[in-house]
Order: C-alpha cells, then sequence, then structure tokens
C-alpha cells in the first residue's frame, strides 16, 4: 500500500503531499492522522523553514470520506475529528498550501489553515456541509468568512456550490492563479522567498499576526465546536450520509468539472 502522505525535503522547504488520488485525497481516519503527524514533525524539524502542502492529482482534497462517513464507525469518525481544533496542529512555520484541484468540506478547511494559497487554474472551492448533513468542526465558520467574507461564506455554506479558481482570487480566498503545471514551481519559489528571510522574524510575524485574530478565533470556534456537538448529538445520522453518497458526490462533479 502505497503512503498516504508523501514528504519532501529540498532546500528547507517541505513537500508535503496527500495521497489518496484513487478517492482524491478524502480525508479517512488513515490520512487525517497521518497528515497531522507529517505537518507536526516537520514543524519540529529544525532542516526546514517552510512547507508547501498539496495533493496527488486530480485533487487537493475531496473532504471527509463520504464512504468511511456512512459506515457504521461514521459517527465515532466525526467525533473523533471534532476533537481537534484542525486538521493539523498549529504551526509555528508557514505553511504555503497549493490547492491543484477540488479543495472540499474537510479539503476546504484545510486549505483554510494555511497560511496563504496559491491555486491551479484547475482549483475549485466548495462546502458541502449542507449538502452532507454534517457540520464544520475544524474552523470553517471563523476562517471563511475571515478570508471572504460573512456574506459569501454565508453563501458557500448554505449553497454547497462550487466557486472557480478565478472567483477564489477575486474574493480574496487565494492569493495567486497559475496554470497547473507552474503551481508547485510557483509555490516553492514563494517558499524559497520566505526560507531567504530571518527565520525567527518570520515566525514571531506569524505569532503576531495569530495573536491579533485569537480572541475572535477562539470564541469562534468555540461557538463551532458547541453548536457542531448540539447538531452531532440530535441530528447526524451515518445511514443518511449514506443513503446520500451517490447523489452528493453526482453533483459534486457536475459542478467541479
Amino acid at each position: 500500500m502505497p503512503d498516504v502522505v508523501l514528504t519532501e525535503v529540498a532546500d528547507r522547504i517541505a513537500t508535503v503531499t496527500m495521497n489518496r488520488p484513487d478517492a482524491r485525497n478524502a480525508l479517512n481516519r488513515e490520512l487525517r492522522h497521518a497528515l497531522s503527524n507529517a505537518l507536526g514533525s516537520l514543524d519540529q524539524d529544525p532542516e526546514v523553514d517552510v512547507v508547501v502542502l498539496t495533493g496527488a492529482d486530480p485533487a487537493f482534497c475531496a473532504g471527509v470520506d463520504l464512504k468511511e462517513m456512512g459506515s457504521s464507525a461514521g459517527k465515532a469518525s466525526v467525533d473523533n475529528a471534532s476533537r481537534a481544533r484542525g486538521p493539523f496542529p498549529t504551526m509555528t512555520k508557514p505553511v504555503i498550501g497549493a490547492v491543484n484541484g477540488v479543495a472540499v468540506t474537510g479539503g476546504l478547511e484545510v486549505a483554510l489553515s494555511c497560511s496563504f494559497l496559491v491555486a491551479s487554474d484547475r482549483a475549485r472551492f466548495a462546502d458541502t456541509h449542507a449538502r452532507v448533513g454534517v457540520m464544520p468542526a475544524w474552523g470553517l465558520t471563523v476562517l471563511l468568512p475571515q478570508a471572504i467574507g460573512l456574506r459569501r461564506a454565508r453563501e458557500m455554506s448554505i449553497s454547497g456550490n462550487f466557486v472557480g479558481a478565478d472567483q477564489a482570487l477575486a474574493w480574496g480566498l487565494v492569493n495567486h492563479v497559475v496554470p497547473h503545471e507552474e503551481l508547485l514551481p510557483t509555490a516553492r519559489r514563494l517558499a524559497a522567498d520566505i526560507a531567504g528571510n530571518d527565520q525567527p522574524a518570520v515566525r514571531q510575524l506569524l505569532k503576531t499576526y495569530d495573536a491579533a485574530h485569537a480572541t475572535a478565533v477562539e470564541e469562534g470556534l468555540d461557538i463551532e465546536t458547541r453548536m457542531g456537538k448540539e447538531w452531532r448529538d440530535r441530528s447526524f445520522d451515518p445511514d443518511e450520509v449514506a443513503r446520500r453518497r451517490d447523489a452528493i458526490m453526482a453533483r459534486g462533479r457536475s459542478q467541479s468539472s
């Protein structure tokens, strides 16, 4: 079995690739665990200054694995995912998201947890929690409005519709849109620019940005966690996810292609 997360380090830049391409890098328990461990280890690695996070083509990350969620272990899987404050540990080093394809729901939350985003012209973004019948657990209701504004975030979440790369750029969700073949070279050039700076200063700047927004983010995360738990206890049904799965995936394919 291939590793579900691939890591390459060169020139003080780590490239981390979510590697379940046949499942569009959907976040099953194995991938969630491996991604968290890989990024946590790189944050402690003295040979690494910057991380580039991407997915194995054709997708960045299609979100939580609906097949696993619709199984008998689905509720436990959702409960376990919701206990963390994000898809990976809080990082002291920059993480550049190189979004090579769809970033959906949990995959959108992975992207939002990065320091900033570079997108391929094939990138598509969507929040489909409402289609699946689950609630965000990794800060989407806090981080998405920060990135694109409250009204646009509401539209994305309650419609479930996809946003293309150019629209994501216009809304401020991503910093750059480049041709697909230029995605990783562009992200690595930006990473090299960062790695060439004074690293204590880089990390202090990130820490300062986080501290400046900490009160609103922490309060928002507490609210999201509480209300998500209320929803899971009252309304989440793995059997219903399993029944809807084909329709959810078909609708997503029709909008993301």
